[in-house]
């Protein structure tokens, strides 16, 4: 039973630890510290993270599919943001399962990708690279 409580306080543990870093703390030029939330959007029930090696306007948008949500970042005590959305753009040459654009127009988008394991996929890797 021991082994047990051990076992459900280090899962506790890793889950607070990765729920805190989705937000990141950093000094603003007043040196107060400011949060600032991880860019990421849903689509179609999968989560996207920001990817940033992608210049505005180096991305080849497709067709409009639809409407991306950012979820409300929340990252300060008494905050009450909700969550927004924006255009979701197709990728030409890898799959919406894989990344979208997002963004008010096909020249102003953002490139996201969903990261299993933490990594980019490879199509969008080789995309980033052609660039």
């Amino acid at each position: 039973m021991k082994g047990t409580v051990r076992s459900v306080g280090a899962l506790a543990a890793v889950l607070v630890a990765v729920s805190l870093s989705a937000c990141a703390v950093d000094d603003d030029a007043t040196g107060n510290q400011a949060a600032a939330c991880a860019y990421e959007v849903t689509y179609q029930g999968r989560t996207y993270g920001g990817v940033g090696d992608v210049e505005a306007g180096g991305v080849p948008v497709g067709a409009e599919l639809g409407r991306a949500t950012f979820p409300p970042c929340n990252d300060h005590s008494g905050s009450d943001e909700t969550a927004t959305t924006e255009n979701a753009y197709a990728v030409e040459g890898v799959s919406p399962k894989v990344a979208i654009a997002v963004g008010a127009a096909p020249d102003e988008v953002t490139l996201v990708a969903v990261r299993p394991g933490g990594e980019l996929p490879p199509e969008v890797r080789r995309l980033i690279d052609d660039k």
